[in-house]
């Protein structure tokens, strides 16, 4: 029984995302041609045309396939605490505990930033937003005190903070200086919840 052919193509366009993802993490964005996606994919270079224009018709839906708000939001959302100090935390560990399980992102979007200018990830901005608002009412129906701080600008602080938490860890693996890092992240909650003034100052 034969394939139908748009069997066939879905197969074929995920043989090429698969091949490009994997030669763009290990060899970067400009060093990989179309011809090295088309042979690690299988196919002839002819045939890649078919399915992407361009290098970086391929890197866009990479990245906007990959990014982990998909996985990451779902996770905040869910997040236990019948606090707003309790459900930021629980949130946060969950933000960073899966990028953690995704270090691909941090090459991707290394290269959508200096390659693209974060040009393709500005596409996902109102889809992101859309999903922010029954979060920020989760955090009101916990404090009446809140600060009048707009919603989307509450989202991006809390990713913010955390994505850098995240980042710095990473890059300051192997680096030792007393106090950098110990209990960083109670610092980071503690830093994002209540600011770095004493209080009352």
């Amino acid at each position: 029984m034969s394939i139908p052919s748009t069997v066939r193509g879905e197969r074929t366009r995920r043989a090429i995302l698969d091949a490009a993802h994997h030669l763009f993490l290990e060899q970067g964005y400009n060093a990989t041609s179309m011809r090295q996606i088309a042979r690690a994919a299988g196919l002839a270079l002819g045939g890649i045309y078919n399915h992407f224009d361009s290098k970086q018709a391929i890197f866009r839906e990479i990245i906007l396939e990959n990014h982990p708000y998909r996985q990451v939001l779902p996770l905040i959302m869910a997040s236990p605490g019948d606090t707003i100090e309790s459900f930021v935390r629980n949130a946060a560990q969950a933000m960073v505990a899966e990028l953690g399980r995704r270090p691909d992102f941090v090459k991707l979007i290394f290269i959508e930033m200096v390659e693209f200018q974060g040009r393709n990830l500005a596409s996902l901005v109102p889809e992101i937003l859309s999903q922010v608002l029954p979060l920020v009412q989760r955090f009101a129906a916990m404090r009446a005190d809140l600060r009048n701080i707009p919603p989307p600008v509450l989202f991006r602080a809390f990713l913010g903070m955390f994505f850098s938490f995240y980042m710095t860890e990473y890059l300051l693996t192997n680096v030792e200086i007393p106090g950098l890092r110990e209990n960083a992240f109670d610092h980071f909650i503690e830093i994002f919840l209540h600011g770095i003034l004493k209080e009352g100052a």
